[in-house]
């Protein structure tokens, strides 16, 4: 599945702001330890893999990255950078663990002024909460459908942001496309 342009244009006609990609983790064990300790399986690893080719390939590759702490969480952020050919360090937070999409927003704030592409790598169901809740409005009807379908695992979400990441709020982006990783 993939919607809309991951490319700058906002679908606006213009290329300012920044961009956000907003993905929830890839599929996972249903097992473990403890829910933080899932760990991927060979299909969630080749779906983030996929994810991050299709970003690679439309040139929407994040300069800064949040990550949750979840074994599940940074394993896909693993995946998704190495298909990407990332050399980026992420954050990891360990209040995307458990975050509703207040929490989610608050950690999102805190990303460096310069960053043109942020993304964030958490759960559901906040990371699908958080892009019906950014979206001003005006998406990209087809990307907009099927978020509004479902938000599954490998779902990543593309957001124009014209504003500082400081002041994004409740309908202060746009989603521009929408993919789900497969491979």
């Amino acid at each position: 599945m993939t919607s809309g342009s991951p490319g700058w244009d906002s679908g606006a006609g213009t290329t300012e702001g920044r961009r956000l990609l907003v993905m929830r983790h890839a599929k996972a064990e249903p097992v473990a330890a403890s829910d933080h300790a899932r760990r991927l399986v060979d299909r969630g690893r080749r779906d983030a893999a996929e994810a991050g080719t299709w970003a690679r390939d439309g040139g929407v590759l994040p300069d800064h990255a949040f990550v949750s702490t979840a074994a599940r969480a940074h394993e896909t952020w693993s995946s998704f950078a190495a298909s990407a050919g990332l050399d980026l360090e992420p954050e990891l937070d360990a209040a995307l663990y458990p975050a509703g999409t207040d929490s989610a927003m608050e950690v999102l704030r805190t990303a460096p002024p310069e960053a043109a592409t942020v993304m964030i790598v958490g759960h559901n169901p906040t990371m699908a909460h958080l892009v019906h809740l950014l979206d001003d409005g005006h998406a990209e009807p087809a990307a907009f459908a099927e978020i509004a379908a479902g938000f599954p695992t490998s779902a990543l979400a593309v957001l124009h942001v014209p504003e500082p990441w400081a002041d994004l709020d409740v309908a202060t982006a746009r989603i521009t496309a929408f993919h789900v990783g497969r491979g």
